[in-house]
């Protein structure tokens, strides 16, 4: 099965840049991994954060597959610990679906009919953090969920 990260814009700030590189690297060794950036919505200052986000939902939508198993992080979804991630995603992996893609919205969150056609809504945390920045955050706790999956030192039980 491959996975893939789908994000509302480029990631803008150099050093949360190499950071991913870093994980996206050490993804790629348990599998196939791929990030799709869906592009920023523009001259949005006069545009409803309502109207932005239903935008930013249909060319998510485009990047979606039918067969595709759809995961959200947004700050609602439900908590996991990194041990109930990494027994998540090991069973996850194990559907006949062809990807599992992990969505991370723009700076106003993700469309409604996205949240609603999704098929798990994932919260990393109940503190609030930057688009950008959970990017980065994401990807070690996928690297880390692999650790586990594979029993390996990283993750310090």
């Amino acid at each position: 099965m491959k996975i893939a990260l789908l994000q509302v814009g480029k990631t803008t700030e150099k050093y949360l840049n190499e950071g991913i590189s870093v994980y996206e690297e050490r993804i790629r060794k348990y599998v196939p991994f791929e990030i799709l950036t869906v592009p920023d919505m523009r001259n949005t200052r006069n545009m409803p954060a309502a109207e932005q986000k239903s935008k930013e939902g249909e060319k998510i939508l485009q990047a979606l597959k039918e067969d595709d198993f759809v995961v959200l992080l947004d700050e609602k979804g439900k908590e996991l610990s990194t041990i109930e991630f990494s027994t998540f995603l090991g069973r996850t992996m194990m559907l006949q679906k062809k990807r599992i893609v992990f969505i991370i919205g723009g700076p106003w969150g993700i469309a409604d009919n996205i949240l609603r056609m999704a098929d798990f809504n994932f919260s990393l945390s109940r503190l609030t953090f930057s688009h950008q920045i959970v990017r980065l955050l994401f990807l070690e706790q996928l690297y880390r969920a692999f650790t586990v999956i594979k029993g390996e030192p990283y993750h310090h039980i």
